[in-house]
């Protein structure tokens, strides 16, 4: 999740927070990429997740990574929370997941080899202290009571707040990894065809990526647990956005939804100040309970803004938001899935015709059919399979044409990042796939083998 925002003085009126998005705008040639994930720290002799404080711990991984790599430190008070470099920054999770929110780069070559780098410096620094990451949409094995939460105020308020909002916040915020991807947009209606796109084809990426099918040790039912998850978390904030789709979508429409989002806080002086519930508009108007008087900032609204989970969203930029967390290779996989089919206007269009006579209903039983039945779904006799078939080459003739560079020029464009997803589509199998056939088969049902296998 986000570290506070800075920057941006009072807000004067209503207006301010409609062309806060479209400040976002930039020509085709400003785009950049910036892909975020996390992941799972854990003890290599116990398998427990690693606690935030000791000798093996968030805080030594931090640590190790400032020292021995030169990253700037971030506090929250006493407490180191996080790291800064280069336009990147490495945040906490609220149970301990480490991210990696990338620098915004020109191409996936430059986005991998940042994903290669920071998994390595990472890698060596956990080394050194006998601990592990691994990259799955849901903690394997572990409980929530074996979750620490982290030391970071937003945090201790949400988890007190999910509970009375819905029935699985606590287990999204300790329990589940993702990958995304950010990208920019040209014009209000640039951005309203993406998010159109980004919103209806979720789910076809949710299930190329699905990747936890395991929850306290056992098949949970799903191929991606953390989708599920998702869907029972606080309807006002997640979801599928169907206003989106309707005829005046804008930047104006989609202020007055945030708007209506209840907040959690306000960040003041190194605090969080409980704001759980109230309305941003009554802090409009210098009403709001927990700052009686005072109007709020440009930072405050971006903040706020951090607070709305839907599958895809918009700030500055906007965030496919629908995959699982997962192997090395795939982490390089879902910025160019995105990316083909979002930065070529061609790629567009065609992923457009794919999803504009959808329904909401097929929207979201899509959406619900890939988090069960991941790329085996199937939804009034269309196919998941299909969808990621053609998605994926829809994806891949966008990277052809935009034929970004790499290695030098030896390597003519993109595509070979989309791999990782031919490899699925060759043998109809997501990686929560290849796991359920293991736990049954050579695993003997035990769970925690995952971590042998599969950790970076």
């Amino acid at each position: 999740m986000s570290i506070p925002q800075s920057g941006g003085g009072l807000i004067e009126s209503y207006d301010d927070l409609v062309n806060y998005f479209a400040e976002g705008c930039k020509p085709e040639q400003d785009w950049k990429i910036g892909t975020e994930h996390e992941k799972f720290g854990y003890c290599k002799d116990t398998l427990k997740p690693i606690p935030y404080d000791g000798d093996r711990s968030i805080k030594a991984i931090l640590e190790g990574l400032q020292d021995k790599y030169q990253w700037n430190p971030v506090f929250e008070g006493e407490h180191l929370i996080g790291l800064t470099k280069e336009g990147a920054n490495v945040s906490l999770e609220p149970g301990g997941q480490l991210e990696l929110s990338g620098a915004p780069l020109d191409n996936i070559h430059q986005t991998c080899g940042e994903v290669h780098t920071h998994l390595h410096e990472v890698q060596t620094v956990a080394d050194e202290i006998g601990a592990k990451f691994i990259g799955l949409g849901a903690a394997p094995h572990w409980t929530h009571d074996d979750m620490p939460l982290m030391p970071k105020g937003r945090y201790k308020l949400m988890d007190a707040y999910m509970g009375t909002v819905g029935t699985a916040g606590t287990q999204m915020m300790r329990r589940t990894c993702t990958v995304q991807v950010n990208l920019d947009f040209a014009s209000e209606a640039d951005m309203v065809q993406k998010f159109r796109v980004a919103l209806a084809l979720q789910p076809v990426a949710t299930a190329l990526f699905a990747n936890s099918p395991f929850f306290e040790g056992k098949l949970n039912g799903h191929k991606s647990w953390r989708s599920r998850i998702w869907r029972h978390l606080d309807d006002s904030r997640t979801g599928m956005l169907p206003f989106v789709f309707e005829d005046g979508m804008s930047f104006e429409r989609y202020a007055d939804f945030a708007l209506d989002v209840p907040m959690y806080f306000v960040y003041r002086d190194g605090k969080y100040i409980n704001a759980l519930g109230m309305s941003f508009r009554d802090f409009l108007k210098g009403e709001l309970p927990a700052l009686p008087g005072e109007k709020p900032t440009m930072s405050d609204w971006a903040d706020h803004l951090t607070t709305i989970f839907p599958e895809a969203r918009i700030k500055q930029y906007m965030e496919m938001r629908g995959a699982d967390g997962g192997p090395w290779r795939r982490l390089c996989a879902l910025p160019a899935y995105w990316v083909g089919m979002m930065y070529d206007q061609s790629a567009l269009d065609a992923s457009w015709d794919i999803a504009k006579d959808w329904t909401p209903e097929f929207r979201e039983e899509l959406r619900v059919a890939a988090s069960v039945d991941g790329l085996q779904a199937e939804v009034q006799g269309v196919k998941m399979m299909d969808l990621a078939r053609e998605t994926v080459a829809i994806s891949e003739a966008g990277l052809v044409a935009r034929a970004r560079e790499g290695a030098g020029g030896l390597v003519a464009n993109e595509t070979h990042f989309l791999n990782a997803l031919k490899d699925s589509l060759d043998s109809g199998q997501a990686p929560a796939d290849e796991l359920i056939a293991k736990f049954e088969g050579e695993w003997n049902g035990d769970a925690t083998r995952v971590f042998g296998e599969y950790s970076y």
